[in-house]
């Protein structure tokens, strides 16, 4: 599942739940390379240096943890058979439980290996290559939107293969479930203790970064033309609609998209 019908070309035996795909050109938070950060045991120099709000205001490898870190916490008060995900920053490759994968198939999340891939060059490929406004909250959107994925795969809605395509699919379905349950931690993200509390335009921010990476937008952008029949993540107002469900609801039982009309 990718921009364009790409990303995963070549990447044999690699069944992970993305963002969406793309070559980023450019590497951001370098010094990020090769974290890991789980459950609470922090593996990497800048992991440890990043303690606390301040760290997060000052730095932004730092915030990028602490969106992490408010995410788990959000996810483990919420659901009680949740189970930690370790989260790694890449670029370039990097092995997973799912086989191999490089920067080119973005941010995604491997269910053997219960882990979230954060490519490190995708934030800046959203601005430069998909034309959203990025910032902050936008960042953090695509780390809650895998993290959803984490959900699905703890409650067993996740399936081998992605689902198909389509408008209606099952792949579709999924994403957009993820889209909303990263709404539901934005909506309860200062609860965490992590952030404070959040502008109309950071936001707008987040909301804006869902409709960069609608399905149809891409096709548009790549292509020329769109597509609905080899949809995979949905289109820009079914992705704003539901981050924006999960927001205002605040609530994972708002989040089912499978049994939703689209």
């Amino acid at each position: 599942m990718a921009a364009g019908g790409g990303g995963l070309i070549g990447v044999v035996a690699l069944v992970a739940y993305l963002v969406l795909g793309g070559d980023p050109s450019q590497v951001n938070l370098d010094s990020l390379r090769g974290t890991e950060v789980d459950t609470g045991q922090e593996d990497g120099q800048v992991a440890t240096e990043c303690r606390t709000g301040a760290d997060a205001n000052e730095r932004e490898d730092c915030r990028i943890i602490g969106y992490v870190n408010s995410i788990q916490a959000y996810w483990t008060e919420t659901l009680p058979a949740y189970q930690p995900a370790t989260t790694t920053f890449f670029d370039g490759s990097v092995s997973t439980g799912c086989g191999s994968a490089t920067s080119a198939v973005g941010p995604f999340y491997c269910p053997p290996d219960q882990g979230v891939y954060v490519d490190l060059g995708f934030f800046d490929a959203m601005k430069t290559q998909l034309g959203a406004e990025g910032g902050p909250l936008a960042q953090a959107y695509v780390i809650a939107h895998e993290y959803g994925h984490h959900v699905q795969n703890l409650e067993g809605v996740l399936q081998a293969g992605g689902g198909g395509s389509g408008e209606e699919s099952q792949a579709v379905r999924t994403e957009l479930q993820a889209d909303c349950y990263a709404g539901v931690w934005t909506g309860n993200a200062v609860e965490t203790g992590y952030l404070e509390p959040i502008s109309r335009e950071q936001l707008a921010t987040a909301i804006d970064a869902a409709q960069a990476v609608g399905d149809d937008r891409i096709q548009e952008r790549t292509q020329g033309q769109v597509n609905p029949e080899t949809w995979t993540h949905g289109s820009s107002e079914q992705r704003q609609e539901w981050f924006t469900t999960g927001y205002e609801s605040g609530d994972p039982a708002s989040c089912d998209t499978f049994n939703a009309e689209l």
